[in-house]
């Protein structure tokens, strides 16, 4: 009696830690879900260049990069939580074809959704919403875990883009279309239509939605896009903002408002905070610690040994 007794208490306890409720989180599809469960930074990466274009100084071009090429540089470098893409900002139709080509170079390099997660930026939502939901779409049906909504000025503006990341089934608009969303993903079309949903408005959802303010509109209606059910990641442009902070006197030379500037960062920083949202910026090797520690939380940097140091720091500072 005395051993069987032992033996159901023992099953007990590893039924009971096994559970949810015992405090565990389940394994997501999303690592950057898990990572921000967690309480931890995440560090991602511009995709590498295409390359070709204009050689500098009158020199020759860069051949231009094959996107197996791409797909090969960039599963090379292993300490990248996401894979970042900024070329369809200003129109995702030309874009796109591009990107399509590199996703699937990726996939058959052994790249997925859960080891490489990507994000895109998006053109501007409220320049045609009509429009700004076709393009979504077709970004999310090329494998995408995330979009990224530049130049954000309202909430409104950020509701559509929102409504866009959703299938029809789920509350959205988007079309039940899927593309070749599901091989990124490595899942069956049904099983990609149940994931493919906004976290954390959706517990079980995948998808993650970026916000960028860049500008004194979106600077006005900070709290307002802060509070708005479903954005994961709440962004300062600080590129952006600080030509918004420079203007030219009457000499005609640049001035540049250093403290209004960084005042803007920091206001969008006590948005993220006061509505529990990560916060993140486009750090770079000196200055990421400081940023990691004002409460930053999530940072792009861009390809090359100068934003691998900034992730090795990073990564250093966070005990990762």
């Amino acid at each position: 009696m005395r051993r069987s007794g032992v033996i159901a208490a023992i099953a007990f306890t590893l039924a009971w830690t096994a559970s949810p409720a015992a405090g565990q989180r389940k394994e997501r599809l999303n690592p950057l879900i898990t990572l921000h469960q967690a309480g931890q930074p995440v560090f991602g990466l511009y995709a590498p260049s295409p390359g070709g274009g204009r050689g500098r100084e009158g020199g020759a071009a860069p051949p231009a990069k094959t996107p197996a090429q791409r797909a090969s540089e960039t599963l090379g470098y292993r300490l990248s939580d996401f894979i970042f893409d900024g070329s369809m900002e200003r129109g995702v139709a030309r874009g796109l074809p591009a990107f399509a080509d590199y996703v699937a170079a990726m996939g058959v390099a052994g790249a997925s959704a859960h080891s490489h997660p990507l994000t895109v930026k998006t053109a501007k939502v409220s320049d045609d919403p009509e429009l700004a939901k076709r393009e979504i779409a077709r970004q999310l049906d090329a494998g995408v875990s995330g979009i990224v909504f530049v130049d954000v000025e309202s909430a409104a503006e950020l509701r559509t883009g929102l409504e866009a990341m959703r299938f029809r089934s789920h509350g959205g608009t988007r079309p039940d279309a899927v593309g070749s969303a599901p091989a990124y993903w490595g899942l069956s079309e049904a099983e990609y239509r149940a994931k493919a949903d906004l976290w954390p408005l959706n517990p079980e959802g995948e998808l993650m939605a970026w916000a960028i303010v860049e500008s004194r509109k979106g600077l006005a209606n900070l709290r307002e896009i802060a509070a708005v059910p479903g954005i994961a990641v709440l962004f300062p442009g600080a590129g952006t903002l600080r030509g918004v902070f420079t203007t030219t006197n009457a000499a005609g030379e640049r001035v540049f408002d250093a403290e209004g500037w960084e005042t803007a960062i920091q206001q969008v920083l006590a948005a993220c905070k006061e509505f529990k949202v990560p916060c993140g910026y486009p750090a770079t090797a000196n200055d990421i610690e400081m940023r990691m520690q004002q409460g930053f939380s999530l940072f792009i940097m861009n390809w090359g040994q100068p934003g691998f140091d900034a992730i090795e720091i990073g990564r250093r500072r966070a005990g990762r």
